[in-house]
This record gives C-alpha cells, sequence and structure tokens, in this order.
C-alpha cells in the first residue's frame, strides 16, 4: 500500500505535468486574428477572424473587447498591414453595426525601449511600403532610432506620428513611458495604434 506522502508526490507530479501540457499548447497554439476594414460590418469582422471578439449590441455605438491576444490585419490591397500580437484590443462599432476604427497595444506587456523603438520603427516601415503618407510632420515627427527621440520617449514627452491612407483611412501612432510606482527606475513603454476612417484630422501647411 503507498503511503500517503508517495500518493501526494504523485498528485504534485501530475498537477506539474498538466500544466506543462497546457502551457505548451498555449505556446504551440497560433497567434488569434483579427482580420477586418474600416466601414465593413462588425459580425462580419467576427466571422471572417479568428479571435475572441464578442458579438455586437444591437443599435448601441459600442466596442467589442478582445479576450485574448491577437494580431490586426487590416484588409485592403494598397493599404495593409499587420501587428505584432496585442494584448489590449478593441474594435469600435456605430449604432448601425459598421466599424469605425481600432485601439490596441502591439504588445503582449510593457517593453523595453529597444524592443519599443523596434516595434514602431517597424509599423512605420510598414505604412510608407504601403504608400501611406505622414501629415502633422512638423509638429509630430516620425518616430526614428535616433538619440533626440530616444531622450524625447525618456522624458515621458510621449511622441506620436499621424498617417492617411489617399482617402481612406488615418493612423495615429504614439508611445508613452509606463512607470510603476514599485519600480520607478525600470524603463518600459506602452505603445498605442489607433486606425479609423474619415473625416481625417487636418494636415499642417508646413508638411
Amino acid at each position: 500500500m503507498r503511503s500517503p506522502r508517495v500518493r501526494r508526490h504523485g498528485y504534485i507530479a501530475a498537477a506539474i505535468l498538466v500544466c506543462g501540457v497546457l502551457g505548451a499548447y498555449a505556446a504551440l497554439r497560433p497567434t488569434d486574428k483579427v482580420l477586418l476594414t474600416i466601414g465593413e460590418p462588425y459580425e462580419q469582422v467576427r466571422k471572417q477572424s479568428e479571435s475572441t471578439l464578442p458579438p455586437a449590441e444591437p443599435g448601441a455605438n459600442w466596442v467589442g473587447v478582445l479576450s485574448r491576444p491577437a494580431t490586426l490585419h487590416l484588409l485592403d490591397p494598397k493599404y495593409g498591414f499587420t501587428t505584432p500580437p496585442a494584448k489590449y484590443f478593441v474594435v469600435h462599432y456605430d449604432s448601425g453595426g459598421m466599424v469605425e476604427g481600432v485601439e490596441l497595444s502591439p504588445q503582449l506587456e510593457t517593453l523595453p525601449l529597444d524592443e519599443t523603438m523596434a516595434v514602431l520603427v517597424g509599423l512605420q516601415d510598414q505604412l510608407r511600403r504601403g504608400g501611406w503618407r505622414q501629415i502633422r510632420a512638423k509638429d509630430s515627427p516620425a518616430i526614428t532610432d535616433t538619440p533626440a527621440m530616444r531622450a524625447q520617449m525618456r522624458s515621458n514627452d510621449a511622441p506620436q506620428s499621424f498617417w492617411i491612407a489617399g482617402d481612406k483611412y488615418q493612423v495615429s501612432l504614439g508611445v508613452r513611458r509606463f512607470v510603476h510606482e514599485n519600480r520607478p527606475a525600470d524603463e518600459r513603454y506602452l505603445i498605442t495604434l489607433q486606425v479609423s476612417g474619415p473625416p481625417f484630422i487636418e494636415d499642417g501647411p508646413a508638411d
């Protein structure tokens, strides 16, 4: 007959094994995807995506909030782009159930400066290659990997860049420093990406 201690150790080993299997499954599981175009039906987005977007609230101007990280795929033959996985991800829709915009932080946690800069530069490079045009560049220049821009981010000046795609979409891309109250010296950053349709913010005369 097994002793209680042996049985207890067996239970612990089994629990560890189960946790390991679940962890491996989560690591191997494909990342969720939200595939959308601004102006299309929200319910269509739910059907064509692999995500946790909830059903729409009928007749309400509301948002669908994802409960599991996902990548954004803007479906446009010319202006489309893809983001890294985002833990914070909401899709805005109007009272008619049509998608008005998207807001997300393309990261799974607050990131150190080097990783943050890589994400920001990569997203802006995608926009440029896709034919997006930067606006308000005089007051809000593109976020570039320079000592001056890094100093601006460290000072929590929250730089932003603004982009438009023909007469179809606009993007706001910004970043701010995140300071944990228990770790004030821990340098971490949070990126915010917003995508919407017309009406657009006005371009500056000097851009």
